[in-house]
């Protein structure tokens, strides 16, 4: 299927947020992580998303339409050591807080996780607050084409079981591909396309 993706809203302040009809998947995850690059490579444009080698830069919530599947993947701002001040840090929380209360289009939301790295508290906090709020998870290893084959099977294994999942996560990779096509159809199975 030949798909595009537009950036249509950027929401910087809940006095901005608005109901929107359609089905939502949210990216969440930490500064840095590659976010910006997954929607990129999805999208198939450098340019789409801004790209920093500067974690946090992504300040808003920013809508990004899917056509001709009609919904929106919705890109938090990352969270972790964002080099901004605390008042901006918790400003982006109340934004994220308010954006998933209540919001009955959230399909699921995908939280992106290094391949590189061990479960890191601030992930397993995130998740954990995502599974209490009842929101399913879609966990994606990001930047997977940088370890090996069987650290990358061990890090998905020790997800599946934190997770309590039927499927390990996707290993996904900006830079080859790697997981694109498997994550279209798992984003086009929860947003009902």
């Amino acid at each position: 299927m030949n798909r595009t993706i537009e950036l249509v809203q950027t929401i910087y302040e809940i006095k901005q947020l608005e109901d929107i009809d359609e089905p939502q998947i949210a990216l969440a995850g930490r500064s840095n992580v590659g976010k910006s690059s997954l929607v990129n490579r999805l999208a198939g444009r450098k340019k789409l998303a801004k790209i920093s080698s500067k974690p946090g830069k992504t300040r808003s919530l920013n809508y990004y339409k899917v056509n001709p599947d009609g919904y929106f993947l919705v890109d938090l701002p990352g969270y972790g050591y964002a080099k901004c001040s605390k008042t901006e840090r918790t400003k982006w929380a109340k934004l994220i807080e308010a954006y998933m209360t209540d919001n009955k289009q959230i399909r699921a939301v995908v939280v992106l996780l290094d391949s590189r790295l061990t479960p890191q508290k601030i992930d397993l906090e995130l998740t954990s607050y995502l599974r209490s709020m009842g929101i399913p998870i879609i966990p994606v290893l990001t930047k997977a084409d940088k370890p090996k084959q069987r650290d990358r099977a061990k890090l998905q294994k020790q997800w599946q079981a934190i997770l309590q999942q039927d499927k390990p996560p996707i290993c996904f990779s900006s830079k080859t591909g790697m997981g694109e096509d498997k994550l279209w159809d798992i984003l086009a199975e929860f947003a009902g396309s």
